[in-house]
């Protein structure tokens, strides 16, 4: 089991910068697909980003691609989102997720372990 707990979402102006940070309880952290995910008000939970368990792979939706970065580290049980050049509808609680499987997973019901999310909000 591994316990999640995020950090880093804050306001922002559109077009800065956050970064966030999901820490992992445990010592199986490395066994992990690493998932971000996103939920704004009245819309669903959708995927924003997932890192394969060594880090070598990952996949964004779309409207993410070439503004954020997911990356991990597996000595500090740390995953990361660097969120760039951000935009009023990347607004959102955005949670952190972990998955047993083996490839990286873009369908929420795929993951077993969830945080209690961070609040990004982006100004105009």
């Amino acid at each position: 089991q591994v316990q999640l707990v995020e950090s880093g979402g804050g306001l922002v102006q559109g077009g800065g910068s956050l970064r966030l940070s999901c820490a992992a309880s445990g010592r199986t952290f490395g066994s992990y697909v690493m998932g971000w995910f996103r939920q704004a008000p009245g819309k669903e939970r959708e995927f924003v980003a997932g890192v394969s368990r060594s880090g070598a792979t990952t996949k964004y939706t779309d409207s993410v691609k070439g503004r954020f970065t997911i990356s991990r580290d597996n000595v500090q049980n740390t995953v990361y989102l660097q969120m760039n050049s951000l935009r009023r509808e990347d607004a959102a609680v955005y949670y952190c997720a972990a998955a047993t499987t083996i490839a990286v997973i873009t369908t929420a019901g795929a993951y077993d372990y969830w945080g209690q999310g961070t609040q990004v909000t982006v100004s105009s």
